[in-house]
């Protein structure tokens, strides 16, 4: 769906920058949260968080890279996602509050994550709060223990993605195994970060991203992945 007739813009979370889209018309909509990538709150970002209210969903998206020196916040971010707990955390938390209080919300809340977002998502899965999960290309929990309880998860990983590699048959088993209303699919043609509409990632960062996570768009499997992320979080975020 275009996301030529939504709202968007800048807002804030507590301190921190954001981005928020709301869909057009008169609502009320499901509200989600979306956690950015390693490389922060970016044009890819913004314009899925835009593309995700075109979709019908009213989406806020935090920084959690702009409290302080980018490379100093992501370090604290990652070791947050490591240990489960941290300002990240309360980051995200905020921000899932104050979706679910907008007037315009229906109160029903999901969580989307890319990348390093797609690891937060996967633990939050596990966590009260939210009605659904889309983790995408995300790094999976240290412990499957963490997904017990969890919403429901639509989930989608690159086959060239090498840093990956195996997540999503072990994702898929660990939800099987609890239970978990999912979808978890794999695209051998895809590698990391597939649903970006743009590689803005660094030149430097070519070896890694280029030879390891074969990172970049890739229309197909975008498509295919979007199609069931919408019809996956419409299901589970209905009212």
């Amino acid at each position: 769906m275009s996301a030529t007739a939504v709202s968007s813009g800048p807002t804030r979370v507590g301190d921190l920058p954001a981005w928020r889209s709301v869909p057009a018309g008169d609502g009320p909509w499901p509200g989600l949260v979306l956690v950015h990538e390693a490389f922060g709150l970016d044009d890819n970002m913004r314009g899925i968080a835009d593309r995700m209210a075109g979709s019908g969903f009213l989406t806020l998206a935090p920084d959690l890279l702009s409290r302080g020196r980018r490379t100093a916040c992501l370090r604290a971010t990652m070791t947050a996602l490591r240990r489960g707990s941290g300002q990240a955390f309360d980051d995200i938390e905020a921000a899932r509050a104050q979706v679910a209080g907008d007037e315009r919300c229906t109160g029903r809340v999901g969580v989307i994550g890319f990348c390093m977002g797609g690891g937060f998502a996967l633990v939050l899965a596990g966590r009260p709060g939210w009605d659904a999960a889309a983790p995408n290309y995300g790094m999976l929990p240290r412990t499957p223990d963490v997904l017990d309880g969890a919403c429901p998860v639509v989930a989608s990983y690159g086959g060239r993605d090498r840093w990956l590699r195996g997540s999503a048959a072990k994702l898929e088993s660990a939800l099987a195994a609890r239970g978990v209303p999912h979808d978890v699919r794999e695209y051998a043609s895809a590698g990391h970060s597939f649903l970006n509409p743009e590689d803005l990632s660094a030149w430097y960062l070519a070896p890694m991203t280029r030879l390891v996570l074969h990172a970049g768009p890739e229309p197909g499997a975008a498509a295919d992945a979007w199609a069931r992320i919408d019809a996956f979080l419409a299901e589970h975020l209905a009212a």
